[in-house]
């Protein structure tokens, strides 16, 4: 498979990532399905893997898709020499809820029970999942810097961020990746400048939700202009989407997610999709209701 830099200082990695968060909420497999969907992908090459501390139930069960990963890995006879697993930490999960909490104590802890699920001694890549309003967003950064400074994490990367505040981050640690959302229905990371900004630096930007999530993505099958494209190029339309959200920037990782192994192999093809421009412009073009 295809493979580009993560981001500066960082290695390549392949053009399509895995993200493991339908793995651990509320729908999940169970944890053999679970693990045979993992162990797919990496027998398939992915070399990115992206996971958080709060893709789980609630704050019980905080780290179940670290643990899961961390299972999965260690049954895996492949070669893990160029495998980045990306982890994330600034959310809980009271209740059940998504809240944000980018106070530096939380993340320090945060970061330590996400090495212990883990079971590593340092992580690849540690995100700042989102920012906090209640916490200035340079403050938030500083415990990263200090995490990287301690040698508990190698990179550092940003995750539901502006480009006011990526640059705000860069004035205190080196930042490696972007991931935020964009796919055909939501397209804010193009329209707001924060593919483009990532491009001109050669920051990777991971693209969570590229086929849509939930309930918007199974209406890409029958979509009038996905259908003819996808059969030209003998895939499926999520593939397509997949293909078209890579071409969006230079840096662009689509980071897709899945419950089985069949989907995920069909994320992974679209990494030998190549759109034309006229595919492109006419997928560019194309109303994609979120009704």
């Amino acid at each position: 498979m295809r493979t580009i830099p993560l981001g500066p200082d960082a290695p390549a990695v392949t053009v399509v990532g895995f993200g493991g968060m339908p793995l651990s909420l509320s729908d999940r497999p169970g944890e053999t399905e679970a693990v045979r969907v993992i162990h797919a992908v990496l027998d398939a090459g992915v070399t990115l893997l992206d996971t958080a501390d709060v893709y789980c139930l609630d704050d019980d069960d905080i780290g179940h898709n670290e643990r899961l990963f961390a299972k999965a890995l260690a049954g895996w006879s492949g070669d893990r020499d160029g495998l980045i697993v990306a982890t994330k930490g600034g959310l809980t999960r009271p209740g059940g809820r998504w809240e944000r909490n980018g106070q530096p104590e939380h993340i320090y802890r945060a970061c330590d029970r996400s090495l212990a699920a883990l079971g590593v001694e340092r992580i690849d890549l540690y995100q700042f999942h989102a920012p906090d309003p209640d916490v200035p967003f340079a403050e938030s950064a500083g415990a990263f810097a200090r995490l990287r400074d301690e040698g508990k994490i190698r990179w550092v990367g940003l995750s539901n961020v502006s480009v006011d505040q990526i640059e705000t981050a860069r004035r205190v640690v080196p930042i490696t990746s972007v991931q935020n959302r964009l796919n055909p229905f939501f397209r804010e990371a193009v329209e707001t400048g924060v593919v483009r900004y990532c491009a001109r630096e050669g920051i990777g930007f991971l693209a969570y939700s590229p086929v849509g999530g939930g309930r918007l993505n199974k209406k890409l099958p029958t979509h009038p202009v996905l259908r003819p494209i996808a059969a030209r190029h003998g895939v499926s339309p999520h593939a397509v989407v997949l293909a078209w959200v890579a071409a969006r920037g230079a840096t662009v990782i689509p980071i897709p997610a899945a419950r089985s192994v069949a989907h995920a192999l069909d994320s992974v093809s679209s990494a030998a999709v190549s759109l034309s421009a006229d595919e492109l412009k006419a997928i560019d073009d194309a109303k994609f209701s979120r009704a």
